[in-house]
């Protein structure tokens, strides 16, 4: 579970008179569940950018073979 601010990335503390955590820096509280939920949407984001450089690096790769490149 990240233990940083998922809006402003401030570090947390945890209140147990309210059961939530607090960010230090910009007040926003967050439930454990909101936590969760926002380290699995930072990890689906990050999968998306890692296949679409991967997508990018397999094209290159091909244009680069390939003989339809145009020198001058």
């Amino acid at each position: 579970m990240p233990n940083y601010c998922l809006e402003c990335g401030g570090n947390l503390s945890y209140d147990s008179a309210i059961k939530q955590y607090a960010c230090k820096s910009c007040g926003l509280t967050f439930t454990q569940q909101d936590l969760l939920q926002g380290r699995e949407k930072m990890l689906q984001s990050q999968e998306t950018v890692d296949e679409e450089k991967k997508r990018r690096q397999k094209d290159y790769l091909k244009w680069w073979l390939s003989s339809d490149k145009k020198t001058k």
